[in-house]
């Protein structure tokens, strides 16, 4: 009984012990946990670029953005600066000395000339729109990355459910043999053993949706990268938390500049500019050049040559080109006001982000630094009373609870900060999570031995 209290103790004052050491299992047991320990990947901004990378090989909707990307840049160079030539051949069906003084065999070509710059307005038109599709192709490619770092965290956090939820089925296992053991002994209550044997069964139960969470978590990682869907993962480790990162003109500069959607749409209002341009520009008559030469067939000689210079005259569908303006006018207009209306909910998302931010830091180290010592005390001074015979076992499971809350809710905190600094990343376009040194955002490793 002694051995069982001593382990208990070692439990709740080490959880990294009692998941090691697994309270009594097989050496070889043992052995498999310190390997698996030692493969344990935090989720760095390191580790995050090169699952990023992979994805950018592999993801299908950045390969489409590619394929569309390239397909822009084909479009450049397909705008033609002249047209192809029309040649025509004909004859004359007439009496034959009409057809050997005009000639009867008629044949000639006739090129449409590039006036007026159609041709370069249609280049600029069409190279606007290449640049419209790179920025949305790297505009997906953040989003998708942002995405693929909060999974990876989410991920992470999923782990370590998974891991509180071991320990703490270890835990119930000890005391319910201690409660089993005392009760042999005539020192505790048939009602204690039976509550903390619930208490096991609902943890057991528990845990194994927490491992089909964790499975889920890394099936969708995998969907991120388009791997297998059940391929394996090493366990994921969150960082520590997070430096501060205070709401600043900084951070909405650099939204205002760089971030992906919004730079998108300042591209795509020059592209509507443009096309507002080559519309103008439509209405000027095209103009052709031609030849016309005739041969008489019954001996091959040459007859006339005609010169021709042909134009339309858009006379009559005036009112058409007016409303293709204004159109593309709208069109442009509507951008304009898209892109201040995106601008102006982006500042205030920097603003949401922060606070948010800034409330999940605080949650994290209040758990850390004051809600879990002061369970873990609690806790072990709840077990002690009751093996002593002083307590109830009902403030042993309260403490338990109490202690199990503050674990996940550290951890849940520490992987929403870093969701939401994921989210922050994008909106100002600062490239990938290495950036948050730029906004002061850096892990927070001053009391790293003491994390939970």
């Amino acid at each position: 009984m002694k051995n069982i209290a001593v382990c208990s103790l070692i439990l709740l004052a080490s959880p990294g012990v009692c998941r090691a050491a697994g309270m009594g299992v097989a050496a070889g047991r043992e052995s498999d946990s310190q390997s698996a320990a030692t493969n344990v990947v935090r989720v760095t901004p390191e580790f995050v670029n090169q699952l990023a990378e992979e994805m950018r090989t592999n993801h299908p909707a950045l390969l489409a953005a590619g394929a569309r990307t390239n397909a822009a840049a084909a479009s450049v160079n397909a705008v033609r600066t002249w047209e192809d030539p029309m040649l025509r051949v004909g004859g004359l069906v007439a009496r034959e000395e009409m057809r050997a003084d005009d000639g009867d065999v008629i044949y000639g070509a006739e090129q449409k000339l590039p006036l007026f710059g159609k041709s370069a307005l249609a280049r600029r038109v069409a190279r606007a729109e290449f640049v419209v599709e790179s920025a949305n192709a790297d505009s997906q490619f953040q989003i998708r990355r942002s995405e693929l770092a909060k999974i990876a965290f989410r991920a992470a956090l999923a782990e370590q459910v998974v891991a509180v939820a071991e320990q703490d089925l270890v835990w119930l296992q000890t005391m319910a043999e201690v409660a089993e053991a005392k009760y042999q002994s005539g020192g505790a209550t048939l009602v204690e053993v039976l509550q903390v044997q619930n208490e096991r069964a609902k943890r057991t139960t528990q845990l194994q949706t927490d491992r089909e969470n964790l499975n889920h978590a890394h099936v969708s990682l995998n969907r991120m990268l388009n791997r297998k869907l059940q391929s394996p993962w090493p366990p994921l480790e969150l960082p520590s938390v997070a430096g501060p990162v205070v709401y600043n003109e900084t951070l909405v500069s650099y939204a205002a500049r760089y971030e992906p959607k919004l730079r998108m749409l300042r591209e795509q209002i020059k592209q509507a500019a443009a096309m507002v341009d080559a519309t103008r520009r439509s209405r000027l008559p095209d103009v052709s050049a031609g030849v016309q030469t005739r041969n008489f067939s019954g001996n091959g000689d040459w007859r006339q040559t005609e010169l021709m210079l042909s134009f339309s005259l858009p006379l009559f569908n005036t009112k058409k080109y007016r409303a293709d303006i204004q159109r593309d006018e709208a069109r442009l207009k509507a951008t304009e006001l898209d892109a201040a209306d995106y601008e102006l909910s982006l500042r205030e998302e920097v603003h949401n982000l922060t606070v948010k931010i800034d409330a999940a830091r605080r949650e994290a180290l209040l758990f850390r630094d004051e809600v879990i010592p002061r369970s873990e005390s609690a806790l072990e001074s709840a077990r002690a009373n009751w093996e002593s015979g002083r307590g109830v076992f009902r403030d042993v499971l309260d403490a338990r609870r109490m202690l199990l809350e503050g674990r996940l809710m550290y951890a849940r905190a520490v992987s929403e900060q870093y969701q939401m600094l994921s989210e922050l990343v994008l909106c100002c376009g600062l490239g990938d999570l290495e950036a948050l040194q730029m906004i002061g955002a850096t892990p927070d490793v001053q009391n790293e031995e003491t994390k939970p």
